[in-house]
């Protein structure tokens, strides 16, 4: 029997909305521009008009319900905003129940990168597998994990904040506020930083000619050849490989996905990743494979309304 649940993921620039099957189909999506400066009055009000987009059509009683992810750290047990940097003006809003009562459906809540991660554990690169570690790398670093096929959720929901251990007692600040976190070093926030450097250190690169590049001119430099942006690439993915080593030995998954916005160079770094893993993990850890992920940035949007389909929050 075909079900269909709405997946709707919330960030700071953009609100998508997809009405999603049980398969795993994307049967329908919308977007617009996330209303920052609205707060939360204005973007409920995008939720409601995307859904009705999307629902065109559906029956709402056949409808699962409405499954949304965002940035957190976020109450997934309780569906309430903690506080989101992304995000102001959203502290202790009661998302789940407000949404709830807007447009009269069930609805679960849940922190992105974790919803991503159930997204391919269901229907991406991750089907089928027991023990499974999702990392996105985009602004920030945040992950997921399935284990003993479970999804972790942890306490209030708030499992897997995996951008924000220790890499070192030194080094860059975090957006966290601590110093060192592996998310200073890695996330493409991180990777801008570094190539807006290289721009000015290294006039003859492709990035010199750009007036703010980011990590992705940096990974379309990479690709026509330019030796500084291979050289960021190569220390991208060196700090990449030793976080996720640490994460590897923590969770002992059968694999590695990765997706985010850095993903899009995944295959420039693939190699030296799997080089740094096999260099510095423990012997029985060492062949854990690093892959890319398989639904791309459906993934929290397919997630998100799998969390309905399969009822993994569990009836209320």
């Amino acid at each position: 029997m075909i079900r269909r649940a709405i997946g709707i993921d919330l960030g700071g620039t953009q609100v998508r909305a997809a009405l999603v099957d049980n398969l795993g189909n994307v049967l329908r999506r919308a977007a617009t521009r996330t209303d920052v400066q609205g707060g939360p009055k204005a973007v409920m009000a995008q939720f409601a008009g995307l859904v009705a987009e999307v629902a065109q059509g559906e029956d709402p009683g056949g409808l699962a319900g409405v499954g949304v992810c965002a940035p957190g750290p976020l109450d997934s047990t309780t569906g309430t905003f903690i506080h989101v940097p992304t995000l102001p003006g959203w502290e202790d809003f009661p998302l789940r129940d407000e949404l709830a009562r807007a447009l009269g459906l069930r609805v679960v809540v849940e922190g992105d990168a974790i919803a991503a991660c159930y997204g391919e554990w269901r229907f991406g690169a991750g089907r089928g597998l027991q023990h499974l570690l999702y990392i996105t790398v985009s602004t920030g670093i945040g992950g997921g994990v399935i284990s003993d096929g479970h999804l972790l959720h942890g306490r209030r929901g708030m499992t897997s904040h995996v951008g924000h251990f220790r890499m070192a007692t030194d080094g860059p600040r975090c957006s966290c506020g601590g110093i060192g976190c592996f998310e200073a070093f890695a996330a493409g926030t991180a990777l801008d930083r570094r190539a807006r450097q290289a721009a000015l250190d290294h006039p003859q690169s492709l990035l010199a000619g750009l007036a703010l590049p980011t990590a992705g001119d940096v990974v379309e430099a990479a690709r026509q050849g330019d030796s500084v942006a291979l050289d960021l690439i190569g220390e991208e993915a060196d700090y990449l490989g030793t976080g996720l080593t640490s994460l590897i030995h923590l969770y002992s998954p059968d694999k590695v996905i990765m997706g985010g916005g850095v993903s899009n160079g995944f295959d420039l770094m693939e190699a030296r990743i799997g080089r740094v893993i096999r260099d510095t993990a423990m012997p029985s850890f060492r062949d854990v494979p690093v892959v890319r992920a398989g639904l791309g940035d459906n993934a929290g949007l397919v997630g998100a309304a799998a969390l309905l389909l399969f009822d993994e929050r569990g009836s209320p």
